[in-house]
């Protein structure tokens, strides 16, 4: 059997807030959607960085396909091992001055005015999978609204084949009325092609989007929780 996409044991970090950050136990595997719920804007931050190995855990271990970050002693080793890793995030830079679809091109080249003809069909598709109407391609990224201004950060965490997403609180850039859709096809991306994805969120609309396991973190004890029955028939 292989080793789990993402693994946390003991996990204990100082990250200056009211208190440190504390996660027992938590595995991702190839094909599982989870969301956790329980970290703020800055935890969640610390929590991916723990994650990627950005940084290192003051307690316990962090392994991500099968590696111990505590391992990690090179800048390429730690690159290659970001390979891996699609990051979800508002906090994605994209060039607003650029069209969508070059700013999903832009993943494959920097050679995108115009875009280099050889990666125009791959850009295309991958904006297409993300659900990116072909009638914003020519549209600045500036002038797009926020969900396809997250469709396009989703674009460009596919574009070099990751094992998993990593989400960090997807949604909160989007209008209400989007969210359950947008979690619900960044889903079924996930799925389609048998990654792992883990979503940071304290968002209930978008963590029953997403469907799978929904996990809340108790901050004292680090201990992590399936969301209660109540709550998910009610909520």
């Amino acid at each position: 059997m292989s080793a789990p996409l993402v693994d946390v044991q003991g996990l204990v970090k100082d990250y200056q807030g009211l208190r440190p950050l504390r996660m027992k136990v938590l595995t991702l595997n190839a094909g599982e959607v989870v969301s956790i719920a329980g970290l703020d804007a800055i935890a969640a931050e610390t929590f991916v960085q723990l994650i990627t190995g950005a940084t290192l855990p003051d307690a316990g271990d962090v392994s991500l396909f099968g590696t111990n970050t505590r391992s990690i002693t090179d800048t390429a080793g730690w690159l290659k091992s970001l390979d891996g890793v699609g990051m979800v995030t508002s906090r994605g830079i994209l060039i607003e001055a650029f069209t969508v679809l070059q700013n999903v091109a832009m993943s494959f080249t920097l050679d995108v005015d115009p875009i280099d003809p050889r990666v125009l069909p791959q850009a295309g598709a991958l904006a297409r999978e993300v659900g990116i109407d072909a009638e914003a391609f020519d549209v600045p990224t500036g002038a797009v609204g926020a969900d396809v201004r997250m469709r396009v950060h989703l674009a460009r965490s596919l574009a070099l084949g990751p094992r998993m997403l990593l989400g960090e609180h997807p949604s909160a850039t989007l209008p209400r009325d989007t969210v359950s859709v947008f979690a619900a096809d960044l889903a079924k991306v996930a799925r389609a092609r048998g990654l792992g994805l883990l979503a940071i969120t304290a968002d209930d609309a978008f963590a029953k989007g997403l469907g799978g396991s929904r996990l809340v973190l108790n901050g004292a004890t680090g201990e992590l929780k399936p969301i209660g029955l109540f709550k998910r028939l009610f909520s």
